[in-house]
């Protein structure tokens, strides 16, 4: 039978018994807690992948059986759960949203490039973001402080969702491919900046993609930037300043 949405929602480790969520009472494994359980996780989830963690594999490297993992959660969905919300809980600097006499529009523009950073340094973040409810603790500060600050740019109540959107989805999508991109370049050993040549080369000499590439040329260069970082971040940057803009225009219009 397919699952209903309520179903799913009560599957969420965030919505467990308190007690539960400390770990199930005596008998455990020593030396081991949902803490550090968790922070393995998301070494693992870094150095290899969302496709090659499994529960055997954390526990190989926790030197424990993969059972006394089940003693702190109960599926593999709860530990990347709780891992996701881990690394949400890197995003410990956030701008003061209800500070009067600060500047709307660089508080949005930090917590950006902060969310970009995020979803660059852990790549299996954007995917576990899609599949997740996104109701840890470390996650809600975070979608609280955004909305505090698009609360203060003066768009009416109905178009506050629509803005953020706009941003961060915005974010999400540049900082997935951005972080897909750089862990594909890992796996080949060359650095960025020597892989974007090589596309570069490759494409431009097949006659499927050849146009398409020289025409890209152009633009690259007006773009500016020697290295593939600098390219992204112009571009980030530039877009960026596009979607402020349009809050801007879509205030004076209101």
């Amino acid at each position: 039978m397919a699952e209903t949405a309520k179903d799913a929602a009560r599957h969420s480790v965030w919505l467990e018994d308190r007690a539960r969520r400390r770990g199930r009472g005596g008998g455990q494994p020593s030396g081991l807690d949902r803490d550090r359980i968790t922070g393995v996780t998301v070494r693992l989830l870094d150095a290899e992948g969302l496709a090659r963690f499994s529960m055997r594999r954390l526990a190989a490297e926790l030197n424990v059986t993969a059972m006394s993992v089940y003693w702190y959660v109960d599926t593999k969905d709860d530990l990347l759960e709780l891992a996701m919300d881990t690394a949400f809980g890197e995003l410990a600097d956030l701008p003061d949203a209800q500070d009067a006499d600060a500047d709307w529009r660089e508080q949005i523009r930090a917590l950006a490039t902060a969310y970009r950073a995020l979803l660059v340094r852990h790549p299996w973040l954007s995917p576990l973001a899609g599949r997740y409810l996104n109701i840890g603790p470390n996650w809600l500060r975070f979608a609280r402080t955004v909305q505090e600050a698009v609360l203060r740019t003066g768009l009416p109540a109905y178009g506050v969702t629509g803005a953020i959107s706009a941003v961060f989805q915005f974010v999400y999508g540049y900082g997935t491919v951005e972080g897909h991109f750089f862990a594909r370049v890992a796996d080949t050993g060359l650095t960025p900046d020597e892989y974007f040549r090589d596309a570069m080369t490759a494409t431009a000499e097949a006659p499927d993609t050849g146009g398409v590439v020289e025409q890209s040329r152009d633009l690259m260069a007006a773009r500016g930037g020697d290295t593939v970082a600098e390219m992204m971040d112009r571009d980030f940057t530039f877009a960026l300043d596009l979607l402020v803009a349009g809050i801007e225009a879509m205030v004076r219009r209101g």
